[in-house]
């Protein structure tokens, strides 16, 4: 799709004008002369660093990842399957921001999906657009695309903004609406219907695979970004894909509807026990998630096969994960994100690329915060932030001892009244290990679970435990609670 490529005329020359500083980035820099012969010869080829994409689902749940034929098949078994991977604030718009910048919440200050302490107008007034991976990626040299949803609020502002450090810009106006919406293309609105191939996912999908096929022709590595909305709320599936998984029950994991909650702390505790038709409701709630992500299972497949027609499939890295869990029924919680409970911060993480193993799988603890680092390091370049690069464990080598065994789980109550859950749940900080977790609220309640013998957090811990176990993680928990950069990583080491 070629949409809005007119409109780049003018930064196409400016880059043509560049090109020798381009050329000689890793090195010299752009200082507008030559590069001598030696500084030439360090140079990294363009072409011999890889091209990455980055497929973000919105709300997509570990579970139901593995319902997806093609994500299986062109992914999972051929890459590496993450099984303990996290967000650390699980809610879209934080989280989101974390992946962008490689920072906890607490040091990026977006605190929710609206301002004034969240939304695409704090994260842009607070200057972050301007440091993230996407700008470090152009200013290494990489041709950089972003495709679907951006950060929430985006069309409150300039719906003709295209932030910095992209080269093409699709970004959804209109978060969740599948038909009947806008995208910015390249600084144009343009609005699309109601037929049947004005499907939001459909259209994603071809501008996603346009751009690979125009972007394999060129010497410069690529870095996409691509940001479907399914299986978000209203989860509107193709019409194609209506009633696909009509006869599929959701999970029913012992958490389902949780019975005694007698140990929980008060926000769960006044929420009364899901009547037959809210259980029902879960199931046909389950079943539209699973029918909207059908497009989005299609355009993976179509991705994949627009690499391998360009034959750039081997020196691709493709990721798969989503901007936090869900809830289906679990704790007596219908249906939400954002607690510290493992349905919420707990997310699908799939990857593909040279030199992974095929049908692997990794138990390490991974974050959000390691995307950005990772990024930067397949690229070649240095990216400050929280988090650890997830090189090492690409290689399909857990036994490295240097690796993480903390992280920090943290949600911050918006100023802007919420409804529901939202308005009920407290602002956390939590630390997760490979073996416990442990919650502290703002209100002074606390949970202490061991999952390896509880995995799905039923029995609170925290009255009847060795004090020294919890001294030790409240001792991690407090390191992390305020930490940045380097601080964090050696926190995440401590327990």
């Amino acid at each position: 799709m070629a949409k809005g490529r007119d409109d780049r005329s003018g930064v196409s020359g400016v880059l043509l004008w560049l090109l020798p500083c381009l050329v000689a980035f890793l090195t010299v820099g752009c200082s507008g002369s030559e590069p001598s012969q030696e500084e030439a010869e360090e140079v990294q080829s363009p072409t011999d660093r890889p091209n990455i994409i980055f497929v973000l689902t919105d709300d997509l749940d570990y579970a139901s990842a593995q319902k997806m034929p093609e994500v299986r098949s062109q992914l999972i078994e051929q890459g590496t399957s993450f099984e303990n991977a996290f967000v650390s604030f699980p809610t879209c718009c934080p989280s989101r921001a974390t992946i962008l910048t490689g920072l906890y919440a607490h040091n990026h200050g977006v605190k929710g999906n609206s301002p004034p302490q969240g939304g695409f107008r704090t994260f842009r007034s607070e200057g972050l657009e301007e440091s993230t991976i996407a700008v470090r990626l152009q200013e290494a040299g990489y041709q950089t695309a972003y495709f679907g949803k951006y950060l929430n609020g985006y069309a409150d502002g300039d719906p003709s903004h295209i932030p910095t450090g992209w080269d093409e810009w699709y970004g959804k106006l209109d978060e969740q609406k599948l038909y009947d919406y806008r995208i910015n293309e390249n600084g144009k609105r343009v609005s699309y219907g109601s037929e049947a191939d004005d499907f939001y996912t459909d259209v994603l999908s071809s501008q996603a695979t346009d751009f690979v096929g125009r972007a394999a022709s060129d010497f410069r590595p690529f870095f996409m970004y691509v940001a479907p909305t399914a299986p978000h709320e209203p989860a509107t599936p193709a019409r194609r894909h209506q009633g696909a998984f009509s006869d599929e029950e959701s999970p029913l994991p012992p958490s389902l509807n949780e019975e005694n909650v007698s140990d929980k702390p008060s926000w769960i505790r006044g929420i009364d026990r899901l009547s037959n038709e809210q259980v029902s409701q879960i199931d046909r709630v389950y079943q539209q998630r699973l029918s909207s992500m059908l497009a989005v299972d299609e355009m993976f497949a179509s991705l994949v096969q627009e690499l391998k027609k360009a034959g750039e499939l081997d020196n691709t890295f493709i990721f798969f994960t989503s901007d936090n869990g869900f809830h289906g029924g679990e704790h007596r919680i219908a249906v939400g994100k954002r607690t510290p409970y493992e349905e919420s911060a707990h997310v699908p993480l799939f990857i593909r690329g040279p030199g992974v193993p095929a049908a692997s799988k990794v138990e390490r603890l991974t974050l959000n915060t390691d995307f950005a680092p990772t990024f930067a390091g397949l690229a070649g370049v240095e990216f400050p932030g929280d988090g650890h690069s997830l090189a090492p464990l690409l290689s399909g080598d857990e036994g490295t001892s240097s690796w993480r065994t903390a992280i920090l789980l943290e949600a911050f109550a918006n100023e802007e009244a919420e409804e529901g859950l939202q308005a009920n749940l407290p602002d956390y900080q939590a630390v997760r290990t490979e073996s416990h977790k442990y919650v502290e609220y703002e209100n002074g309640e606390k949970e202490l679970y061991d999952l390896q013998a509880d995995p799905y957090e039923l029995d609170n811990l925290y009255e009847s435990a060795d004090p020294s176990l919890i001294e030790g993680l409240k001792a991690t928990l407090d390191a992390l609670r305020n930490c940045s950069e380097e601080g964090c990583q050696e926190a995440e080491h401590a327990s």
